[in-house]
């Protein structure tokens, strides 16, 4: 899997098996998953056509799953739970149900799920966003706007993903951490200029943490003058084992192992892939090989 935003969209890539209750929804394999902004409110047949049109300039025809929202694409959430990573979108949640703001939740786990486990995995991040917006004393916890998309990566692994397995334990915690963090980034009317990033760490107990580049305690993680414009690295999961490892993890399923890897934080690397987002890993390595020599 690989993420960027382009412009007013989020683009997920890879080889997923994956199934969405949004626009041109089902359950079916794609290359590609998108999370699009618009300003306004379309109808139905505008909906699927500016999805088209945005699927079309990337030069995606019929091979994606996508979700429209009001929320502008520098503000989503994103989170990493060992092999799962949930984006979140949402905006003001104070009207009524028909017009309310949409929520938008993409989860991919690197790990394969069986179809029955993505429907599972769509139902317990519905059932977590109702539990966020309760919790935050709003009557709606729905509108016809919301979408879920649940997709999956690799053999399958998982026949079942309620919210007591591995998988949707995670995409659970996920949420219920991430959606509080976007809701609270539109109506507090905060301007960001960067997605949020959180991780779950387990080092001296386990919670979340939300990266930031300014004032890092551990620069340089890596060596002196680096990059860290992807210290939250898009490629990840990238499963490539001249860059990292699967390990085990402690609560079980396995964890991409990364930490050695310093191939976006190379300048010229970094620099490159900020100039061409949709750059391929394979690409990427071999700029940096060409540049050792």
């Amino acid at each position: 899997m690989r993420y960027y935003l382009d412009n007013n969209t989020l683009f997920i890539r890879g080889s997923f098996r994956a199934a969405s209750t949004g626009i041109f929804g089902g359950i079916r394999s794609v290359s590609t998953l998108l999370n699009h902004f618009i300003p306004v409110d379309l109808s139905q047949g505008d909906q699927e056509k500016e999805l088209g049109s945005v699927a079309a300039g990337a030069g995606i025809v019929k091979d994606f799953f996508g979700l429209l929202t009001a929320t502008p694409l520098r503000q989503p959430c994103v989170l990493q739970y060992d092999f799962v990573t949930v984006f979140i979108t949402a905006a003001a949640r104070n009207d009524s149900p028909a017009v309310g703001g949409p929520v938008n939740i993409i989860i991919t786990s690197g790990e394969g799920l069986a179809d029955s486990a993505l429907l599972a995995l769509i139902m317990v991040a519905t059932e977590a966003k109702a539990e966020v917006l309760k919790d935050a004393g709003l009557a709606i916890s729905g509108t016809p706007a919301d979408a879920v998309i649940a997709a999956c990566e690799g053999e399958e692994k998982h026949r079942t993903a309620g919210r007591v397995t591995d998988v949707g334990m995670r995409a659970r915690d996920a949420i219920l951490h991430g959606l509080p963090k976007a809701l609270s980034c539109q109506e507090g009317n905060v301007d960001l200029s960067r997605p949020s990033f959180f991780n779950f760490s387990r080092f001296r107990g386990d919670h979340w943490i939300e990266w930031s580049p300014e004032n890092c305690p551990y620069y340089p993680c890596h060596f002196a003058g680096q990059w860290c414009d992807f210290c939250y690295c898009p490629l990840y999961p990238c499963g490539d084992e001249s860059l990292g490892q699967w390990v085990e993890s402690s609560n079980g399923g396995g964890v991409w192992n990364c930490s050695q890897c310093t191939l976006l934080h190379e300048p010229d690397i970094a620099d490159y892939l900020k100039k061409y987002p949709d750059a391929q890993k394979d690409e990427l390595v071999r700029l940096r090989d060409q540049k050792k020599r």
